[in-house]
């Protein structure tokens, strides 16, 4: 079994920045995705950023909607993946779930809830 457990959620105001933090734990081997989705209220869970490992390094992947805003980062040493959300809008506001897929199957974390005030 794969635990997740995320943190760092908080309520911040429009322009503020928050790091979200998500640990796995377990039977944790080989990891070839680390990613955040996001659920706002009422909406579809959608993917917000994704590292992908690869031979010639990690590669990243973002939503249009938090290109130059958000960043994420690995370390694989300590399983640990990281979203470094920079100017955040209320449009942000969201429970984000970390998931990664290790073999093909994929894993999520309970989630953290970031709310940004206007």
């Amino acid at each position: 079994q794969v635990q997740l457990v995320e943190s760092g959620g908080n309520l911040v105001q429009t322009g503020g920045s928050l790091r979200l933090s998500c640990v796995a734990s377990g039977n944790v081997f080989r990891v070839n995705v680390m990613g955040w989705y996001r659920q706002a209220p009422g909406k579809q869970r959608e993917l917000v950023t994704t590292i992908t490992s690869g031979t010639s390094g990690d590669s990243t992947n973002y939503a249009d909607s938090v290109k130059g805003r958000f960043t994420i980062s690995r370390d694989s040493a300590k399983n640990t993946v990281y979203l470094q959300m920079n100017s955040l809008k209320p449009e942000d506001t969201a429970v984000y779930y970390c998931v990664i897929r290790q073999f093909g199957v994929d894993y999520w974390g309970q989630g953290t809830q970031v709310t940004v005030s206007s």
